[in-house]
């Protein structure tokens, strides 16, 4: 089995409302970016139905903000993508993102405010099915988040493992008060170090 494993740097709307050596060093570590702070932790193996990439980062937020940012419309626009559809749980869904450029449709299976929320997308081109997963914890004054991504192939792992990280950066970013960076630079610098990365088991079972 092929995996790999990185430390990676890498009110509430509710889904009811959801309408070169520097950089592996960022990619093994983690650092402070951008107004946010992070343990940043993940990795990437192979389970049931697919590969995963698994990121583990924590926000000086409050949960109820976190979940707002990662489910309201609005917010969402402002630094993930533009969605269009149901949004509802068990809605289905169009959207856009903006920093990895994905564009596809998408389902919510699991809405659990304000701790666990699971979609399904499709790119617009292919019939593959992935499953994107978070996890929303309290910790102290902020709040440890684990995002999940299943179902691409072995061979794009290093490449979704920096866009998943691109994605958490510029929700930071967004947590701060401030605007989005420049994806195509930082994919530049990361996708080379994550492809660099040494191969771990992930643990088994779910993502928490």
């Amino acid at each position: 089995m092929t995996t790999w494993s990185a430390g990676v740097a890498p009110g509430s709307g509710g889904c009811g409302e959801l309408g070169a050596e520097q950089d592996r060093d960022e990619a093994e570590q983690g650092q402070r970016q951008g107004g946010w702070s992070g343990d940043r932790k993940g990795g990437g193996g192979r389970r049931r139905g697919g590969e995963v990439v698994r990121v583990q980062d924590r926000f000086d937020s409050t949960i109820d903000d976190l979940w707002s940012a990662l489910t309201d419309p609005g917010r969402l626009g402002r630094w993930l993508g533009e969605f269009d559809g149901d949004l509802r749980l068990g809605g289905t869904f169009k959207a856009r993102f903006f920093a990895s450029e994905w564009q596809g449709t998408g389902r919510i299976d699991v809405c659990d405010p304000p701790h666990h929320l699971a979609v399904t997308t499709s790119d617009a081109d292919q019939a593959e099915e992935h499953v994107i997963e978070a996890w929303l914890t309290p910790d102290g004054e902020g709040t440890v988040v684990i995002i999940e991504e299943r179902g691409m192939p072995i061979s794009l792992l290093p490449a979704y493992g920096a866009g998943v990280q691109i994605h958490l950066e510029d929700l930071g970013t967004h947590l701060a008060g401030h605007e989005r960076g420049d994806a195509q630079t930082r994919w530049k610098h990361l996708h080379p170090a994550y492809q660099a990365l040494p191969s771990t088991a992930p643990e088994p079972g779910r993502g928490r």
